[in-house]
């Protein structure tokens, strides 16, 4: 995939579309809606250069997302269990954000420094990533956002 549409998906979310859940150990945990990753799919792809196919392997709900780029499918799979919360909806909801971290979409969720508490630290805020990607680019930002735009 070209730079544009990698710094598109990676692009971190606003801090007001993070949802924080208890964890196991009473354990903080960030995630984000699959409407959140439908959103970021339909942004970078447009709404006809993605889909998704279910299927369930020992259990679990295992979700082929493909996306299309310069006309070629790229397929990433992942699967989750059924929610304590919500079931079966909730395995189909995980897996697709599963499957969409593997492309860039949230991945910085998970990484240890990406939060101090529950506030994002600047490089994990979209401000701070655009920031970080324009200099690396040698581009002003509103050039660098106006370039994410047009992807």
């Amino acid at each position: 995939m070209n730079r544009k549409i990698e710094y598109a998906l990676k692009r971190p979310f606003k801090p007001s579309q993070l949802k924080w859940r208890q964890g196991p150990g009473g354990k903080e945990l960030v995630y984000i809606t699959a409407r959140d990753v439908m959103d970021r799919l339909d942004q970078v792809f447009g709404i006809d250069g993605w889909e998704t196919h279910y299927r369930e392997v020992l259990g679990r709900v295992i979700c082929e997302l493909t996306v299309y780029h310069n006309g070629k499918p790229v397929t990433k799979s992942d699967g989750a269990d059924d929610t304590a919360i919500e079931g079966a909806k909730g395995a189909v909801s995980d897996a697709l954000k599963r499957s969409a971290v593997q492309i860039g979409v949230g991945r910085y969720l998970y990484h240890p420094s990406a939060f101090k508490g529950r506030e994002p630290v600047s490089w994990a805020t979209p401000e701070g990533y655009d920031k970080i990607m324009a200099d690396r680019e040698n581009k002003e930002i509103e050039e660098f956002r106006k370039e994410l735009s047009s992807v």
